[in-house]
């Protein structure tokens, strides 16, 4: 294979075509709005839907997201799941699949909640997980609010820099 083999159907334009810079703001726009854009497939009302994602992003426990918006910790699992937050599911793989074989029909539901190992609550909240997916224009809606402000290697980058060594020091 020659250099022109490789080079073949590669194109040369004399000007490339402006994309702008990407951003993504984190700050804008009024949260509750935003959630109310999409009240039909929340499971509470988008003003204790915005406590619930702010509460959570701050890094507070589900339940305790849930007392501050005044619903019951099952409504906000389902509320960070349909805003795509990953792991509410409280069953692990394993279980999982044994959950999706009960939908699926190839068990009886009691069976099903035997092999789990789960109570009534978590059986119930993982079944709804299999059964909803998360709502990608809600993601969307609620990206801001779920990113963290920082991460924490930068924090910890930041509060050891004076300890570090950069490759200036190297010589």
């Amino acid at each position: 294979m020659g250099l022109s083999d490789i080079a073949a159907g590669i194109e040369v334009h004399e000007r490339q075509r402006e994309r702008g810079v990407p951003t993504v703001d984190a700050t804008g726009g009024d949260l509750i709005a935003r959630l109310g854009d999409h009240a039909e497939v929340l499971p509470c009302t988008p003003e204790a839907a915005a406590t619930v994602l702010e509460a959570y992003a701050a890094g507070t426990s589900v339940g305790d997201c849930a007392r501050e918006a005044g619903v019951v910790p099952m409504t906000a699992a389902k509320l960070l799941h349909r805003c795509g937050v990953t792991g509410v599911s409280p069953l692990a793989p394993t279980a999982r699949r044994i959950l999706r074989d009960w939908l699926d029909g190839n068990l009886p539901r009691s069976e099903a909640v035997e092999l789990v190992g789960a109570d009534e609550a978590d059986f119930a909240l993982a079944t709804y997980v299999e059964t909803h997916d998360p709502v990608p224009d809600l993601a969307d809606a609620v990206e801001g609010v779920l990113e963290p402000e920082s991460t924490a290697t930068v924090d910890k980058r930041d509060a050891l820099a004076e300890t570090m060594s950069s490759v200036g020091d190297l010589r």
